[in-house]
């Protein structure tokens, strides 16, 4: 049964959108501090614990500076994939630019531009948006599930975020 914080707490959702015909931009609201979310984000014990959408994920590199490269591989039920990029711009704790590509479509590389913003509240919005090479691009990783993964994963962000207080 859920208590009566529960109950009231609005559950935080992904809102995606297409602001352009090659780019999805997704917003999310994390009831934590800036800088405890910037830390989930970039340290990688603690990143690992909610990027697999709370499967297992082995973090091979991560470079968190400008040129330096990161490669995650989730182990997932349906099999394992991997993900990797280089990091254009880290900017704590506010704004981090990559490349980002997964080992299923090698060669389709896309920019990825996700911003923390302080509600000043307790609460931190994060943005990314997205960039393709093409709208067929964006289609086809809209169309792979990509917005239910990333909800799966911030539900697994947001009980560790918890856990940090």
């Amino acid at each position: 049964m859920m208590t009566q914080t529960e109950m009231t707490k609005p559950a935080n959702k992904v809102k995606a959108s297409t602001p352009s015909e090659r780019e999805v931009r997704t917003e999310r609201i994390f009831n934590a501090p800036r800088e405890r979310v910037w830390k989930a984000f970039t340290d990688p014990k603690l990143l690992a614990q909610w990027w697999g959408r709370g499967n297992k994920l082995v973090i091979e590199r991560m470079e968190l500076v400008r040129g330096g490269h990161w490669r995650f591989v989730e182990h997932a039920p349906e099999g394992v994939h991997g993900f990797e990029g280089r990091y254009r711009e880290v900017t704590p704790p506010e704004r981090i630019v990559q490349s980002f590509e997964w080992d299923g479509m090698p060669g389709y590389v896309c920019i990825e531009t996700m911003t923390m913003e302080d509600l000043g509240d307790g609460r931190t919005r994060v943005v990314s948006t997205t960039l393709f090479h093409t709208k067929e691009e964006r289609d086809g990783m809209l169309n792979s599930g990509m917005t239910e993964g990333l909800e799966q994963g911030y539900a697994v962000l947001d009980r560790l975020l918890e856990t940090m207080a």
